[in-house]
């Protein structure tokens, strides 16, 4: 359990830690560049390295934090992982339902698993469920597949990294979105325009956006690269207008 530097969390909570590739936004994944960072200072809970590794011991971490708090939950890995057991699964609810003052974000690639599992079981209240929508091939799908859990209180998209037009969206029964550029040194190019198209949607659709950042590589509408001092937000008055949006859902308050 530790504070994050991520802009729509608090603190993150890693049950779990490591994972396997999936599709092309898990390219250049920072969790496992942090992981060998944190193998590197031989950091307890990585000895397996970016191997996926059940933490039982971290379960009850949030029961030891009175203040409300907002916790990312497995930003070092993916709760739905082919290879976590529903009962672990079920362990992490269990613990949200126990600490009713924090909220707790869920983002997974996963979805087809989400119906799967919560056909029989409700999400905690205080529970939001995202899935990661990059591109039109993998990212795009996903979003039935959450739509289909009708017990989340909150249903959320990252549409980071933006790799692509991810062309019309069925925004339907979601209720926030969160866009970004790819940041790191390999990042690969975000057009502005692809941004500007999904919050045009959002606020169209009525759904709370969040522009987290333009990427290492945003590129303007003649194919060059966007000028912008700082890629990642600071400066968002250098942003085109339509991107300066920080939106939360009303649940986050």
């Amino acid at each position: 359990m530790a504070e994050s530097t991520i802009e729509w969390t608090e603190h993150t909570w890693n049950p779990v830690t490591g994972c396997t590739k999936l599709s092309p936004g898990c390219k250049h994944c920072y969790a496992e560049t942090m992981t060998k960072r944190l193998v590197a200072m031989g950091a307890s809970g990585y000895e397996n390295g970016f191997e996926l590794t059940l933490h039982p011991d971290r379960l009850e971490h949030p029961l030891r934090r009175k203040s409300a708090t907002t916790f990312f939950v497995n930003s070092m890995s993916d709760l739905f992982h082919e290879d976590v057991p529903d009962e672990f699964i079920e362990k992490v609810l269990d613990v949200c339902r126990r600490t009713p003052q924090h909220t707790y974000q869920v983002l997974t690639k996963r979805a087809e698993r989400l119906p799967v599992f919560f056909a029989a079981r409700a999400c905690p209240p205080n529970m939001w469920l995202g899935v990661s929508v990059e591109d039109k091939k993998y990212g795009v799908p996903r979003i039935a597949q959450l739509r289909k859990v009708k017990t989340a209180a909150v249903r959320f998209l990252s549409v980071e990294p933006l790799l692509e037009n991810v062309g019309k969206l069925d925004l339907r029964g979601m209720d926030w979105v969160i866009v970004g550029g790819e940041s790191g040194f390999k990042a690969r190019p975000m057009r502005i325009e692809w941004a500007e198209s999904v919050v045009a949607q959002c606020r169209a659709a009525g759904v709370r956006v969040f522009m987290k950042q333009l990427g290492r590589r945003p590129v303007d509408a003649s194919g060059g690269d966007y000028a912008v001092s700082d890629v990642k937000g600071k400066h968002m008055i250098e942003w085109p207008k339509a991107l300066r949006v920080r939106q939360m859902p009303a649940a986050a308050a």
